[in-house]
Protein backbone atom coordinates (compact mmCIF):
# COMPACT_ATOMS: atom_id res chain seq x y z
CA UNK A 1 0.00 0.00 0.00
CA UNK A 2 1.16 3.52 -0.77
CA UNK A 3 0.95 4.79 2.80
CA UNK A 4 3.56 2.29 4.00
CA UNK A 5 6.13 3.95 1.77
CA UNK A 6 6.35 6.71 4.38
CA UNK A 7 8.40 6.06 7.50
CA UNK A 8 6.05 8.05 9.73
CA UNK A 9 3.17 5.75 8.74
CA UNK A 10 5.28 2.70 9.46
CA UNK A 11 6.09 4.04 12.92
CA UNK A 12 2.43 4.91 13.43
CA UNK A 13 1.28 1.37 12.68
CA UNK A 14 3.99 -0.16 14.87
CA UNK A 15 3.04 2.16 17.74
CA UNK A 16 -0.64 1.39 17.19
CA UNK A 17 0.05 -2.34 17.23
CA UNK A 18 1.88 -2.11 20.55
CA UNK A 19 -0.79 -0.01 22.24
CA UNK A 20 -3.55 -2.05 20.58
CA UNK A 21 -2.30 -5.09 22.48
CA UNK A 22 -1.74 -3.73 25.97
CA UNK A 23 -4.42 -1.01 26.27
CA UNK A 24 -7.49 -3.26 25.68
CA UNK A 25 -6.08 -5.91 28.04
CA UNK A 26 -5.71 -3.29 30.72
CA UNK A 27 -9.15 -1.94 29.89
CA UNK A 28 -10.83 -5.27 30.67
CA UNK A 29 -9.35 -5.28 34.16
CA UNK A 30 -10.22 -1.60 34.70
CA UNK A 31 -13.82 -2.17 33.61
CA UNK A 32 -14.26 -5.15 35.90
CA UNK A 33 -12.70 -3.25 38.82
CA UNK A 34 -15.07 -0.29 38.24
CA UNK A 35 -12.12 1.98 37.39
CA UNK A 36 -13.00 2.94 33.83
CA UNK A 37 -12.18 6.62 34.49
CA UNK A 38 -8.68 5.78 35.68
CA UNK A 39 -7.26 6.31 32.19
CA UNK A 40 -8.79 9.78 31.89
CA UNK A 41 -7.46 10.70 35.32
CA UNK A 42 -3.90 9.66 34.62
CA UNK A 43 -3.93 11.28 31.19
CA UNK A 44 -4.65 14.65 32.82
CA UNK A 45 -1.89 14.00 35.35
CA UNK A 46 0.46 13.08 32.51
CA UNK A 47 -0.37 16.37 30.83
CA UNK A 48 0.87 18.14 33.96
CA UNK A 49 4.13 16.21 33.63
CA UNK A 50 4.46 17.22 29.99
CA UNK A 51 3.92 20.86 30.96
CA UNK A 52 6.49 20.58 33.75
CA UNK A 53 9.08 19.12 31.40
CA UNK A 54 8.44 21.86 28.85
CA UNK A 55 8.75 24.62 31.45
CA UNK A 56 12.02 23.20 32.76
CA UNK A 57 13.36 22.76 29.23
CA UNK A 58 13.62 18.99 29.62
CA UNK A 59 12.09 16.07 27.72
CA UNK A 60 8.30 16.46 28.17
CA UNK A 61 7.61 12.85 27.14
CA UNK A 62 9.78 11.45 29.93
CA UNK A 63 8.31 13.81 32.52
CA UNK A 64 4.78 12.96 31.39
CA UNK A 65 5.62 9.29 31.75
CA UNK A 66 7.04 9.67 35.25
CA UNK A 67 4.23 11.90 36.54
CA UNK A 68 1.58 9.51 35.16
CA UNK A 69 3.14 6.65 37.11
CA UNK A 70 3.23 8.79 40.27
CA UNK A 71 -0.42 9.71 39.66
CA UNK A 72 -1.38 6.06 39.45
CA UNK A 73 0.26 5.40 42.80
CA UNK A 74 -1.52 8.39 44.37
CA UNK A 75 -4.90 7.22 43.07
CA UNK A 76 -4.35 3.80 44.59
CA UNK A 77 -3.25 5.32 47.90
CA UNK A 78 -6.30 7.59 48.03
CA UNK A 79 -8.53 4.68 47.08
CA UNK A 80 -7.48 2.99 50.29
CA UNK A 81 -8.27 6.15 52.22
CA UNK A 82 -11.74 6.54 50.66
CA UNK A 83 -12.79 2.88 50.50
CA UNK A 84 -16.50 3.66 50.57
CA UNK A 85 -16.32 6.39 47.92
CA UNK A 86 -14.19 4.87 45.18
CA UNK A 87 -14.85 7.72 42.75
CA UNK A 88 -13.42 10.38 45.08
CA UNK A 89 -9.71 9.61 44.42
CA UNK A 90 -10.32 9.78 40.68
CA UNK A 91 -11.94 13.21 40.97
CA UNK A 92 -9.20 14.53 43.26
CA UNK A 93 -6.29 13.44 41.09
CA UNK A 94 -7.98 14.42 37.82
CA UNK A 95 -8.81 17.96 38.90
CA UNK A 96 -5.43 18.42 40.58
CA UNK A 97 -3.53 17.22 37.51
CA UNK A 98 -5.52 19.43 35.16
CA UNK A 99 -5.15 22.48 37.43
CA UNK A 100 -1.40 21.95 37.68
CA UNK A 101 -1.12 21.61 33.90
CA UNK A 102 -3.01 24.87 33.33
CA UNK A 103 -0.83 26.75 35.80
CA UNK A 104 2.40 25.39 34.33
CA UNK A 105 1.25 26.18 30.79
CA UNK A 106 0.76 29.84 31.78
CA UNK A 107 4.48 30.17 32.52
CA UNK A 108 5.31 29.91 28.83
CA UNK A 109 3.21 31.83 26.33
CA UNK A 110 4.26 29.70 23.35
CA UNK A 111 3.45 26.42 25.06
CA UNK A 112 -0.25 26.29 24.23
CA UNK A 113 0.31 25.77 20.51
CA UNK A 114 2.63 22.79 20.97
CA UNK A 115 0.15 21.21 23.39
CA UNK A 116 -2.38 20.43 20.68
CA UNK A 117 -0.51 17.24 19.77
CA UNK A 118 -0.73 16.08 23.39
CA UNK A 119 -4.40 16.99 23.69
CA UNK A 120 -5.60 15.40 20.46
CA UNK A 121 -2.78 13.00 19.60
CA UNK A 122 -0.44 12.90 16.65
CA UNK A 123 0.44 9.29 15.98
CA UNK A 124 1.96 10.14 12.60
CA UNK A 125 4.51 12.29 14.46
CA UNK A 126 5.67 9.49 16.77
CA UNK A 127 9.45 9.60 17.07
CA UNK A 128 11.81 6.64 17.30
CA UNK A 129 12.27 7.26 21.04
CA UNK A 130 8.52 7.29 21.61
CA UNK A 131 8.13 4.12 19.55
CA UNK A 132 10.73 2.32 21.63
CA UNK A 133 9.06 3.57 24.81
CA UNK A 134 5.67 2.31 23.64
CA UNK A 135 7.16 -1.06 22.65
CA UNK A 136 8.83 -1.45 26.06
CA UNK A 137 5.59 -0.63 27.88
CA UNK A 138 3.69 -3.16 25.75
CA UNK A 139 6.30 -5.84 26.39
CA UNK A 140 6.32 -5.19 30.14
CA UNK A 141 2.51 -5.16 30.22
CA UNK A 142 2.10 -8.45 28.35
CA UNK A 143 4.67 -10.10 30.63
CA UNK A 144 2.95 -8.64 33.68
CA UNK A 145 -0.46 -10.02 32.74
CA UNK A 146 0.97 -13.40 31.73
CA UNK A 147 2.94 -13.95 34.93
CA UNK A 148 0.33 -12.55 37.33
CA UNK A 149 -2.82 -13.60 35.47
CA UNK A 150 -4.18 -15.78 38.31
CA UNK A 151 -3.61 -13.31 41.20
CA UNK A 152 -4.97 -10.48 39.03
CA UNK A 153 -8.05 -12.54 38.22
CA UNK A 154 -8.74 -13.13 41.92
CA UNK A 155 -8.01 -9.50 42.77
CA UNK A 156 -10.29 -8.18 40.04
CA UNK A 157 -13.41 -10.01 41.18
CA UNK A 158 -12.95 -10.08 44.96
CA UNK A 159 -10.10 -8.24 46.67
CA UNK A 160 -10.87 -9.56 50.15
CA UNK A 161 -11.05 -13.18 49.01
CA UNK A 162 -7.80 -12.74 47.11
CA UNK A 163 -6.11 -11.46 50.27
CA UNK A 164 -7.40 -14.41 52.26
CA UNK A 165 -6.10 -16.71 49.53
CA UNK A 166 -2.56 -15.43 50.00
CA UNK A 167 -2.40 -12.75 47.30
CA UNK A 168 -0.29 -9.74 48.24
CA UNK A 169 -3.07 -7.33 47.46
CA UNK A 170 -1.31 -4.11 48.37
CA UNK A 171 1.76 -4.76 46.22
CA UNK A 172 -0.33 -6.08 43.33
CA UNK A 173 -2.72 -3.12 43.30
CA UNK A 174 0.15 -0.63 43.37
CA UNK A 175 1.97 -2.44 40.55
CA UNK A 176 -1.28 -2.43 38.57
CA UNK A 177 -1.61 1.32 39.12
CA UNK A 178 1.98 1.82 37.93
CA UNK A 179 1.30 -0.21 34.77
CA UNK A 180 -1.85 1.83 34.14
CA UNK A 181 0.12 5.06 34.38
CA UNK A 182 2.79 3.71 32.02
CA UNK A 183 0.20 2.62 29.46
CA UNK A 184 -1.67 5.93 29.59
CA UNK A 185 1.55 7.90 29.11
CA UNK A 186 2.55 5.66 26.21
CA UNK A 187 -0.87 5.97 24.56
CA UNK A 188 -0.95 9.77 24.68
CA UNK A 189 0.91 10.29 21.37
CA UNK A 190 -1.65 8.10 19.60
CA UNK A 191 -5.02 9.57 20.60
CA UNK A 192 -4.08 12.37 22.98
CA UNK A 193 -5.13 13.22 26.51
CA UNK A 194 -8.78 13.79 25.66
CA UNK A 195 -9.30 10.40 24.01
CA UNK A 196 -6.79 8.11 25.68
CA UNK A 197 -9.48 6.19 27.57
CA UNK A 198 -11.12 5.20 24.27
CA UNK A 199 -8.31 2.74 23.57
CA UNK A 200 -9.01 0.99 26.86
CA UNK A 201 -12.70 1.36 27.51
CA UNK A 202 -14.32 0.91 24.08
CA UNK A 203 -12.70 -2.42 23.06
CA UNK A 204 -13.17 -3.78 26.58
CA UNK A 205 -16.82 -2.67 26.67
CA UNK A 206 -17.62 -4.56 23.48
CA UNK A 207 -15.59 -7.62 24.44
CA UNK A 208 -17.29 -7.93 27.82
CA UNK A 209 -20.70 -7.87 26.14
CA UNK A 210 -19.89 -10.49 23.51
CA UNK A 211 -17.37 -12.83 25.15
CA UNK A 212 -18.49 -15.84 27.17
CA UNK A 213 -15.46 -16.00 29.45
CA UNK A 214 -12.73 -13.89 31.00
CA UNK A 215 -9.91 -15.09 28.75
CA UNK A 216 -12.13 -14.80 25.70
CA UNK A 217 -12.95 -11.22 26.69
CA UNK A 218 -9.26 -10.28 26.84
CA UNK A 219 -8.49 -11.89 23.47
CA UNK A 220 -11.54 -10.29 21.86
CA UNK A 221 -10.69 -6.87 23.32
CA UNK A 222 -7.18 -7.04 21.85
CA UNK A 223 -8.53 -8.04 18.43
CA UNK A 224 -11.10 -5.24 18.49
CA UNK A 225 -8.47 -2.73 19.62
CA UNK A 226 -6.05 -3.67 16.86
CA UNK A 227 -8.78 -3.59 14.22
CA UNK A 228 -9.98 -0.20 15.41
CA UNK A 229 -6.50 1.32 15.45
CA UNK A 230 -5.49 -0.03 12.04
CA UNK A 231 -8.84 0.90 10.46
CA UNK A 232 -8.75 4.37 12.01
CA UNK A 233 -5.18 4.99 10.84
CA UNK A 234 -6.00 3.87 7.32
CA UNK A 235 -9.15 5.98 7.18
CA UNK A 236 -7.38 9.06 8.54
CA UNK A 237 -4.66 8.74 5.90
CA UNK A 238 -7.06 8.57 2.97
CA UNK A 239 -9.70 11.07 4.12
CA UNK A 240 -7.20 13.41 5.81
CA UNK A 241 -8.71 13.50 9.31
CA UNK A 242 -7.00 13.59 12.74
CA UNK A 243 -5.76 10.07 13.53
CA UNK A 244 -6.69 10.15 17.22
CA UNK A 245 -10.28 11.18 16.67
CA UNK A 246 -10.68 8.81 13.73
CA UNK A 247 -9.45 5.86 15.79
CA UNK A 248 -11.78 6.73 18.67
CA UNK A 249 -14.77 7.08 16.33
CA UNK A 250 -13.92 3.78 14.64
CA UNK A 251 -13.87 2.00 17.99
CA UNK A 252 -17.16 3.68 18.90
CA UNK A 253 -18.72 2.44 15.65
CA UNK A 254 -17.49 -1.07 16.44
CA UNK A 255 -19.14 -0.83 19.86
CA UNK A 256 -22.47 0.41 18.49
CA UNK A 257 -22.52 -2.22 15.76
CA UNK A 258 -21.69 -4.91 18.31
CA UNK A 259 -24.47 -3.81 20.64
CA UNK A 260 -26.95 -3.67 17.74
CA UNK A 261 -25.86 -7.15 16.60
CA UNK A 262 -26.28 -8.54 20.11
CA UNK A 263 -29.75 -7.05 20.48
CA UNK A 264 -30.77 -8.34 17.05
CA UNK A 265 -29.66 -11.82 18.04
CA UNK A 266 -31.64 -11.53 21.25
CA UNK A 267 -34.79 -10.46 19.39
CA UNK A 268 -34.43 -13.29 16.89
CA UNK A 269 -33.84 -15.77 19.69
CA UNK A 270 -37.00 -14.63 21.51
CA UNK A 271 -39.02 -14.94 18.30
CA UNK A 272 -37.71 -18.45 17.71
CA UNK A 273 -38.50 -19.34 21.31
CA UNK A 274 -42.04 -18.00 20.97
CA UNK A 275 -42.52 -19.87 17.69
CA UNK A 276 -41.21 -23.09 19.19
CA UNK A 277 -43.36 -22.63 22.29
CA UNK A 278 -46.37 -21.92 20.09
CA UNK A 279 -45.78 -25.14 18.18
CA UNK A 280 -45.52 -27.08 21.44
CA UNK A 281 -48.79 -25.58 22.67
CA UNK A 282 -50.54 -26.40 19.40
CA UNK A 283 -49.34 -30.00 19.57
CA UNK A 284 -50.50 -30.27 23.17
CA UNK A 285 -53.91 -28.84 22.28
CA UNK A 286 -54.18 -31.31 19.38
CA UNK A 287 -53.28 -34.21 21.64
CA UNK A 288 -55.74 -33.05 24.29
CA UNK A 289 -58.49 -32.87 21.70
CA UNK A 290 -57.64 -36.34 20.48
CA UNK A 291 -57.65 -37.75 24.00
CA UNK A 292 -60.98 -36.10 24.81
CA UNK A 293 -62.49 -37.46 21.57
CA UNK A 294 -61.20 -40.93 22.38
CA UNK A 295 -62.64 -40.76 25.87
CA UNK A 296 -66.04 -39.77 24.51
Amino acid sequence: MAMFEYEFMQRAFWAGACIGIIAPMLGVYLMLRRQALMADTLSHVSLAGVALGSVLGLNPVVYGFVVAVIGGILVEQLRRTYRTYSEVPVAIIMTSGLALAIVLMSFRSNLNKSFSSYLFGSIVAVSDIQLWLIACVALVGVGYFFVLRRPLYNLTFDEETAQIGGVRVRGLTFSFAVLTGMTVAAAMPIVGVLLVSSLMVLPASLALRLAKGFTAAIVMAVIIGLMGIFSGLTASYYINTPPGGTIALTLLIFLLVGIAYQRLRLVLHKRRARTSWGKVLNEQEYQNKGESHFEI
